[in-house]
């Protein structure tokens, strides 16, 4: 890690975003390694992060705030 690691680390926790949103955003950016880490720690966040990528527009069945044109039956 780097201290700009740490100076951003404090942008990103002023914007205040959902603990589960930091989570989801970093199995995205993670290599291999730290993406297997990150699934072993958070498995239920590892397959709904699978599963809502693979949605039309990252809705599940049942959601019904999706658009029409994504709403996927249930």
């Amino acid at each position: 890690m780097s201290h700009y690691d740490y100076k951003a680390s404090q942008q990103i926790a002023a914007k205040d975003y959902p603990f589960y949103a930091l989570i989801m955003a970093a199995m995205r950016k993670a290599d291999s390694a730290n993406a297997e880490y990150l699934e072993q720690a958070f498995p239920m966040v590892w397959r709904e992060l699978q599963a809502r990528y693979n949605a039309p527009g990252g809705y599940l069945p049942g959601e019904n705030d999706a658009p029409p044109e994504d709403r996927v039956p249930s």
